[in-house]
């Protein structure tokens, strides 16, 4: 008999959590004014909101949180970090930062001018926030096939290739600061970018004189996805795959929350030491000096350690194994989600689910709270409210997915939490026609409004 597939780590320590009542979840969701950020951790069962910093440290890591050293300047664990960086992602120059949007905050500040044009693969909400609130313009080129969540193509979160290019010819390349492809594509559903595109979209930046800039959160996961779905890739290792990435690249800004699983953390790393001179500046003001950057010791030695796990392609085996297992359950349902799998999370199609809501009472954000009053879990929209509004016209801006984003955080939830995840979803799903409205804004920030948003239901 074929052995089942099993998780490559064991378990050392437990955090306890409880359920809750229905009537409980009533009141805390109306004291939260209906938006799931502005829930206590203790009234959420199953945490979905993202699996940004909400991992679990390795026993390694633990240890290494012991080994940092916490001078101000010039700390043995920065050069540890600037170590690993090197070795497993090729870059010389590297500025820590506290997280992703931080990273983003220094470079962008460096980069970014009034009316500028940043084409990409479907910009997140910080960078779109960033990019946005220094009055530039971020401009999706993501495939159109992106926005069809039942087609399964292995590379769903590929730019289009004649999308930039009108792109980079129809503004001089003065006014394009950098090409920004993000690895993995999370608002189009976490889905993957294939090498073939990586290195098409770095021709197309070099011919046009255009840095390369990779939002690399999710970058071991990507290359997951290249080992084995893209021809040619299957007999190379994770780290193999990621140099190649990387080599394309002439920047990358990483939220270390993710695929290097630690709770707090991030850098900025690039080809150029002009570039990294002018960033140094912004980091001083912003984060702390350069050898630390808004990160202790501890962090940045738990960081190292987490790189070199995060590209082993046992824990990204069973990272992604768990996400297929929550897609294979929604199957057996028949709950759409944007498929294929991805690789951090599953997003649910709210707009098939929900049809009897208007667009403009928020579909997916009233789905993640029926989800959240079914059973506790908290999810996430991606959709209008993450959109915010035109800057232009004022007008709420509606992409053509509305998702609804169950984000599972790594190392932390048995495939039994699945299951009731999978559950409460049907439950939600079964009585969905009776759901006919959502939500109205009754108070919101102009950039990045989905953190703070107050709603009201509408009757």
């Amino acid at each position: 008999m074929k052995l089942p597939f099993a998780e490559s780590y064991k378990i050392r320590m437990v955090e306890t959590i409880r359920r809750s009542t229905l009537k409980e979840r009533k009141k805390w969701i109306h004291e939260a004014n209906y938006n799931l950020f502005g829930l206590k951790s203790d009234y959420v069962y199953i945490d979905l909101l993202t699996d940004s910093g909400t991992g679990a440290m390795s026993d390694k890591q633990w240890s290494a949180v012991m080994l940092g050293d916490e001078s101000y300047a010039g700390a043995r664990s920065f050069f540890v970090l600037k170590e690993a960086i090197q070795d497993l992602l090729g870059f010389e120059h590297i500025i820590p930062t506290h997280q992703g949007r931080a990273a983003e905050n220094v470079l962008f500040s460096a980069i970014i001018n009034e009316g500028d044009i940043l084409p990409g693969n479907s910009h997140f909400d910080t960078t779109k926030g960033h990019i946005e609130f220094r009055k530039a313009i971020a401009v999706d080129c993501t495939i159109d096939e992106a926005n069809d969540t039942m087609l399964e193509i292995p590379f769903k979160g590929n730019v289009d290739l004649k999308k930039l290019e009108d792109v980079l010819t129809g503004y001089p390349k003065e006014k394009i600061p950098a090409v920004v492809l993000t690895i993995t594509n999370n608002t189009a559903g976490g889905q993957p970018v294939s090498m073939q595109n990586i290195r098409e979209t770095s021709l197309l930046c070099q011919k046009y004189g255009v840095p390369l800039l990779i939002d690399s959160a999710r970058f071991a996961e990507n290359a997951y996805f290249i080992k084995t779905r893209e021809k040619g890739y299957e007999n190379k290792t994770i780290r193999e795959i990621v140099r190649e990435i990387f080599s394309y690249a002439d920047i990358m800004t990483m939220s270390s929350k993710k695929d290097a699983i630690v709770n707090m953390g991030g850098f900025l790393a690039m080809k150029s030491k002009e570039l990294w001179r002018k960033c140094q500046m912004y980091c001083i003001v912003n984060e702390g000096f350069i050898t630390y950057g808004g990160m202790s010791g501890r962090d940045m030695h738990a960081l190292a350690q987490g790189l070199y796990e995060g590209t082993e392609f046992d824990y990204l085996e069973t990272r992604i194994k768990q996400v297929e297992y929550l897609a294979g359950k929604l199957d057996e349902y028949g709950i759409p989600y944007q498929r294929p799998a991805g690789g951090h999370a599953i997003f649910v199609d709210a707009r098939k689910v929900l049809i009897h809501v208007p667009r403009e009472e928020f579909i997916a954000q009233t789905l993640a709270i029926e989800l959240y009053l079914e059973a506790g879990i908290r999810g996430v929209e991606i959709g209008p409210l993450l959109a915010d509004r035109d800057p232009v016209t004022g007008q709420n801006r509606y992409p053509e997915l509305e998702l609804l984003r169950l984000a599972i955080p790594r190392r932390t939830y048995t495939n039994n939490h699945m299951d009731v995840v999978a559950a409460a979803l049907k439950n939600v799903y079964d009585r969905r026609d009776k759901i006919k409205h959502g939500y109205k804004i009754m108070y919101e920030n102009p950039i990045m409004r989905h953190f703070t948003v107050e709603l009201t239901p509408v009757k």
